[in-house]
């Protein structure tokens, strides 16, 4: 058994282990993976008997330890793998990984120095796995990457070529190419550059769906340059409002922490502020985690636990006022569903596990359905099929 770790914040770390154990009960042959691996010692002191431990992005190892433990016999309907290779998720949507690491030195993260700096994946070879997937019956490309926005920083936007013609290795000709392919595309983890502006005139043509997976993590600008990130949250809300007005349906989803080092209730206030002023469609917070190796965990005046949780709480109770509100706006409306199971699926400002969905009657998994929207809580939606 094959077990992926993440080893970011204390509670992915906590999770993370415990999955590794219930694996060993399960099975008794585990092979450890992802980013908790590539930190030293930790799997092996509470997990002693795992076969082997590789870090992230280590297929080969993966594979070389199955192998040492399970050698591969020849099989030739299972070496025969599909050109879109075998993907984990249903088969009407699918994550398509752009780039690897990140440049940025968030104060409160790691990830540098787990996954190293950007590296862009040549755009086309983007391209080729996004055909292939499309092909194979994906209606939904999910766009991931630690830094989405950055794509092609590393290259130095270097033009690379599809279907014949020349594009650029950045973010706005990889939608536009990627909006040609006739399904939904999402864009997560978008870092909020300058140039992410240039991407929501896509949005209003609909090439690319009207969402934005953008975390903004504060509003305080005092916080945000002890995070070492963008520090103004008034030309974020003027961004927001020019996005707005250009594409009017766009969702707009990010996240946040609670509790940073030194954050007064002062600055969580203008955080609460910056929320309602905002008005963003969906929000995820977490608690300030001192990961181990996180320069934010050297700043004075640590938050205490139960102050952090305290303002978590009021800062996902003012969200969930917010969006419920912007959900209740849908009644009445028509709107086009990307059905997941039987009765149950996804508007386009929806990506899947993390934001809400629509409640209705029958539908097959992978097919899209026209759903008249009668009724809305502060997550999901609720409506009959046209």
């Amino acid at each position: 058994m094959i077990v992926n770790t993440c080893g970011f914040i204390d509670a992915a770390v906590k999770e993370s282990l415990e999955a590794i154990g219930e694996a060993l009960r399960e099975n008794g042959k585990v092979v450890v993976t992802g980013c908790l691996g590539a930190k030293q010692g930790v799997v092996a002191k509470v997990h002693p008997s795992v076969l082997a431990i590789t870090g992230p992005q280590d297929t080969a190892g993966v594979m070389q330890a199955v192998h040492e433990h399970l050698p591969k016999p020849h099989d030739p309907y299972v070496d025969l793998v599909p050109p879109q290779g075998v993907k984990l998720t249903p088969r009407h949507y699918a994550y398509l990984k752009i780039s690897e690491g990140c440049n940025h030195r968030c104060t409160f993260c790691i990830i540098p120095s787990m996954r190293g700096e950007l590296v862009s994946r040549p755009l086309a070879q983007v391209m080729q796995e996004a055909e292939n997937l499309v092909k194979a019956g994906v209606k939904e490309l999910l766009v991931i990457s630690q830094d989405t926005s950055a794509f092609g920083v590393d290259l130095k936007y270097r033009t690379g070529f599809w279907r014949g013609r020349p594009l650029k290795t950045r973010m706005s000709d990889l939608c536009r190419a990627l909006g040609e392919l006739g399904v939904w595309v999402r864009l997560h983890y978008v870092y909020p550059y300058p140039h992410v502006d240039d991407v929501i005139p896509l949005m209003a043509e609909g090439r690319i769906l009207p969402y934005l997976d953008i975390p903004f993590q504060h509003a305080s600008p005092r916080i945000l340059r002890l995070m070492k990130r963008p520090a103004s949250s008034e030309k974020v809300l003027a961004r927001i409002g020019k996005w707005r007005e250009l594409c009017p349906g766009i969702t707009l989803r990010s996240t946040f922490i609670a509790g940073f080092p030194g954050e007064t209730e002062a600055e969580f206030s203008e955080l609460l502020a910056f929320l309602q002023e905002a008005q963003l469609d969906r929000v995820g917070c977490f608690a300030y985690s001192p990961v181990e190796g996180a320069a934010a965990n050297a700043l004075p005046d640590p938050v205490p636990e139960p102050v952090k949780q305290e303002r978590r709480r009021r800062l996902m109770e003012r969200q969930a006022r917010i969006s419920a509100a912007r959900l209740r706006a849908k009644i009445g409306k028509a709107a086009r569903v990307l059905v997941d199971q039987p009765g149950i699926g996804r508007t386009m400002g929806d990506a899947p596990e993390i934001d809400g969905v629509v409640h209705f009657k029958g539908g097959k998994p992978g097919e899209f359905a026209d759903v008249t929207i009668e009724r809305a809580d502060e997550h999901d939606l609720y409506g009959r099929r046209l």
